[in-house]
């Protein structure tokens, strides 16, 4: 018995063929398990992982598969499960830093059925939805739509409008979110807590399907989204107290290299004052693309510092994937 199989949710919980107005078998068939190798010495090992494990949902005929991109960013080897036992190989198309999805052109037949798209702009709060990982029925769940608004994440990362359900699936992801349509609306990115009225739920947050098709092409075609690459730090900051901190530093990473600390009060980027993560990603962004010199004004033991930071783009410190 594998691991997938020793868990099921609670048959209240799952979604039956009953209860929608699609084919339910077929969108289960659609995600199918993933797994990503890592070499030790990869700039993201420390952080993720060298063994990643998650789902991807297959979205074309040719067998396209999305996921969620930090499943395979720097990945050697990736392999593919779906539900009828059939295995093959993938190749990482694509990691998009700006949305956070990752594409994965499988290396042989997987016998799927695409999961066509849908728009989170027909979904409203409260909406009933299903989270769906591999392994069919018994890793399906029944949720709905707890918010929808913009969420900006340590790692230098901003959606203007992110969706966020409860409760909580474990295999978060690269995992389905469906609509009651039976169309793809979201992929599974983090596990988080929510304020729901007086109560704290455990709950998903997705990326939006809608931020896939202008970029696709350009993902498939050229493994990267058009146009030039925004600026990188390599911050890792948190909001404390109405404060803007200097939680950590990616090693060798731009902001290390030019003397930012952790501990850092972040007080101006380029003369605006910030004291959150998204108008302190978003002024960054603002001043230019990566190689952009990034002035940030610090206060540290009781004084303020000046530095400025030669940006970089983020691709340029991962390992790029190797042809198959």
């Amino acid at each position: 018995m594998t691991a997938k199989e020793e868990w099921a949710f609670p048959r209240e919980l799952q979604p039956r063929a009953g209860e929608v107005d699609f084919d339910l078998s077929a969108a289960l068939n659609a995600v199918v398990a993933l797994r990503a190798d890592v070499p030790e010495d990869a700039f993201t090992a420390s952080i993720l992982g060298t063994e990643r494990t998650g789902n991807g949902v297959v979205i074309r005929e040719d067998g396209l598969i999305l996921t969620i991109g930090y499943l395979i960013t720097e990945a050697e080897t990736i392999w593919l499960t779906a539900n009828d036992g059939t295995v093959v190989q993938g190749y990482p198309l694509a990691y998009d830093f700006t949305t956070g999805l990752g594409l994965v052109q499988p290396l042989g037949r997987l016998g799927v059925k695409p999961l066509m798209s849908g728009s989170v702009a027909l979904v409203e709060i409260e909406d009933d939805v299903i989270v769906i990982g591999h392994g069919g029925h018994a890793h399906a769940l029944k949720a709905r739509i707890i918010d929808k608004r913009e969420f900006a994440g340590y790692w230098e990362y901003v959606l203007d409008e992110a969706l966020f359900t409860a409760p909580a699936h474990p295999e978060w992801s690269g995992a389905a979110l469906v609509g009651d349509d039976g169309r793809l609306i979201g992929i599974g990115s983090l596990l988080v807590q929510e304020q729901v009225d007086e109560d704290t739920v455990h709950g998903n947050m997705f990326v939006p399907i809608d931020l896939l098709a202008p970029i696709v092409d350009d993902l498939v075609g050229q493994g990267r989204r058009a146009g030039l690459a925004r600026p990188w730090l390599g911050v890792y900051a948190a909001e404390v107290k109405e404060r803007l901190v200097v939680s950590a530093l990616a090693s060798g990473g731009p902001a290390e290299r030019a003397g930012v600390q952790p501990g850092d009060v972040v007080l101006e980027v380029g003369g605006q004052r910030v004291s959150e993560l998204a108008p302190f990603f978003r002024a960054i962004w603002r001043l230019g693309p990566a190689g952009t010199d990034i002035p940030l004004v610090l206060f540290r033991d009781g004084a303020r510092v000046d530095v400025k930071i030669h940006s970089a783009e983020r691709g340029d410190f991962l390992k790029k994937p190797r042809l198959q």
